[in-house]
């Protein structure tokens, strides 16, 4: 088996060497060459108006991330442990899970105006239940021998559920942040073209009206790039961290 890094770099060379024959065969707006996406990603970045856009999208990303993961956590949490709860709330969530994005988004800015509360709401609504039924999924399989264990022994509550209970619940917690982060990222910039006047959603609408294909690429770029960046150096490495334990 070949070295993961140098397989992943030839990949990325290989789409590189792809797009660039293909938009000279192409000669054509319809598909910019790289050259032309890099050269316009930099001069965006030097200029800083796309640095302004991208942290306006980010700061999105992180609050409606964060909401949605403490709600959807709480909640899962509590329909997993509880039968009462998972019947009472079970309804409300398939509804929610099944509500498309647009018809959420929509009714958040009819309800609460173009600001930034209903962009956030929109958000984290479109998110919450995907959280809530990985997490729910994951409270239903905690070992509960391993509590009765903690019972036995008198641990107090708050001990037996951060040492004993989230423990077990720490690869269902990632696997929620890891599909919600990329999910979230999709919604924000559908929520920023229907109604906001800033971040990357804006910016590749206003591309879009103007038939700028190039500007979308390197727009699009900017963001991958993040996504990649939080991938790596900060989902993972956390995900190692929690889950060490499993390998004592």
């Amino acid at each position: 088996m070949g070295n993961p890094i140098y397989m992943r770099i030839f990949s990325f060379v290989l789409l590189l060497f792809v797009w660039q024959i293909s938009s000279f065969l192409i000669q054509s707006d319809v598909l910019p060459s790289p050259k032309t996406v890099l050269s316009i990603f930099f001069n965006e970045m030097v200029n800083g108006e796309m640095l302004y856009h991208l942290g306006i999208t980010l700061w999105r990303v992180i609050l409606a991330f964060t909401i949605a993961m403490l709600l959807g956590t709480g909640l899962g949490i509590a329909m997993g442990s509880k039968k009462n709860v998972n019947i009472m709330l079970d309804g409300w969530h398939i509804l929610l899970l099944n509500t498309p994005a647009l018809v959420i988004i929509i009714l958040c800015y009819v309800w609460f105006g173009l600001n930034e509360i209903a962009a956030i709401t929109a958000v984290a609504l479109n998110k919450i239940p995907n959280v809530l039924v990985t997490i729910r999924e994951g409270t239903r399989a905690i070992d509960r021998k391993i509590l009765q264990v903690a019972d036995v022994f008198k641990v107090s509550y708050k001990k037996k559920f951060i040492s004993f209970f989230l423990p077990q619940l720490y690869p269902f917690i990632m696997a929620a942040a890891r599909g919600g982060i990329s999910l979230i990222w999709k919604i924000v910039l559908v929520v920023e073209l229907l109604g906001r006047s800033n971040g990357i959603g804006f910016k590749l609408n206003e591309f879009f009206n103007l038939f700028d294909i190039a500007s979308i690429f390197a727009y699009t770029l900017s963001f991958v790039a993040v996504m990649i960046f939080v991938e790596y150096a900060i989902i993972s490495p956390i995900e190692r961290r929690l889950n060490k334990w499993r390998t004592i």
